[in-house]
């Protein structure tokens, strides 16, 4: 039999620091992954995929959303099988009592932990979460489900591994060896945002669209073809759109920056990147306007967003900066007094530094203003 795996979809997540457009473009993308694990699906010859908890963001996440879902997954002849998870957990009269009322007869709800017949011979057991927290194994149930001998038998859970070093306190661990345990031909696990194996039975998908910075791959889902009594042989398939990158770099002069700029566009289009980039480096005065420029009325617009921490790239002021100023009386006192100061490396350098540079900045505008 063959499905897909996916998990953490977290539709209706708010990504609440970012500006209006950037916040509606992730949203979006969310839902948009939908349609992309629908045309994998279909590719992959799968008529059924599993949605291993985390749906949605919260218990409460808007009657746009829930709708935009349900029509999305609908458009897709295939089975969408969805259970709650920590975030989107199960209650009465909430969430999925909703979802459930306007779902298409394509979209099944698993919320109680009872074994349902997804197929001739193949047997789904979830274990949805009525918590956002428990101590319990949410997956303990399954070793006491019952279904036909010779049946497929696929587990769908939502929680941690207890050998990811979590504590005996921790919520929601499931034991490594959970799919032994209960005689599962493969364990569906959602929670952990990336792709990951546990033993040859048990994996997690990771989340379909990356929401966060810490995972340079890009959201992908699960195909896997499941046999009854050989271990599942499971493939990566890539859906995301946006790529969350963190970089550091390194400069000594613009030459720098221009092959870091050149290899990241290599890398993916600018457009569906958000960056995290931190410079390093001590470079002229001259050179460090250039580069934050290039970076902040360039690169910036081009990416979907950026995060951009500047201060461990030092400024040295050469003579010819200094010259390039150009001012006199007090202000070239004042000039040569923070040149003094920056170079000195004490504990205001870094104010000095940083007033040296706007005092050069405005003197270039100044001279650009006057060439006119």
């Amino acid at each position: 039999m063959k499905i897909i795996h996916t998990a953490d979809w977290q539709l209706g997540k708010p990504f609440g620091r970012f500006a209006p457009n950037v916040r509606a473009a992730l949203t979006e993308a969310r839902l948009d992954a939908i349609d992309q694990i629908g045309k994998v699906a279909i590719a992959d010859g799968a008529g059924h995929v599993l949605v291993a908890g985390d749906v949605f963001d919260n218990v409460d996440p808007g009657d746009r959303i829930v709708m935009q879902a349900m029509s999305r997954m609908e458009r897709a002849p295939v089975t969408w099988w969805l259970m709650p998870g920590n975030h989107d957990h199960a209650r009465a009269g909430g969430l999925w009592s909703r979802a459930r009322a306007r779902a298409p007869s394509n979209v099944r709800i698993v919320d109680t932990p009872e074994p349902v017949e997804m197929a001739e011979n193949a047997w789904l057991l979830p274990a949805p979460l009525e918590h956002r927290t428990t101590v319990a194994d949410p997956t303990s149930a399954m070793v006491n489900m019952i279904t036909p001998p010779g049946a497929l038998r696929i587990g769908l859970a939502h929680g941690s591994i207890t050998e990811f070093g979590a504590t005996g306190e921790s919520s929601n661990l499931i034991p490594p060896d959970r799919a032994r345990s209960a005689g599962l031909d493969y364990l569906a696990l959602g929670d952990w945002h990336g792709f990951l194996t546990v033993g040859d039975r048990t994996a997690y998908s990771g989340t379909p669209e990356v929401d966060r910075f810490g995972r340079e791959e890009a959201g992908a889902c699960i195909s896997a073809s499941v046999r009854s009594g050989d271990a599942p042989v499971l493939q990566r398939t890539e859906t995301g759109r946006y790529r969350w990158l963190s970089r550091q770099w390194d400069l000594e002069n613009t030459g720098d920056l221009e092959r870091e700029t050149a290899a990241l566009r290599a890398e993916a289009r600018l457009s569906d990147v958000l960056l995290s980039l931190r410079l390093s480096g001590v470079v002229s005065l001259s050179d460090r306007v250039a580069m934050t420029s290039a970076i902040e009325d360039r690169l910036a617009h081009e990416l979907r967003h950026l995060d951009l921490d500047a201060q461990g790239l030092s400024a040295r002021p050469t003579p010819e900066d200094i010259a390039r100023i150009d001012v006199q009386g007090a202000l070239a006192s004042a000039t040569d007094s923070l040149r003094v100061r920056a170079e000195a490396g004490g504990p205001d350098a870094e104010l000095a530094g940083a007033a040296l540079e706007r005092l050069y900045v405005e003197a270039m505008r100044l001279d650009a203003e006057m060439a006119r």
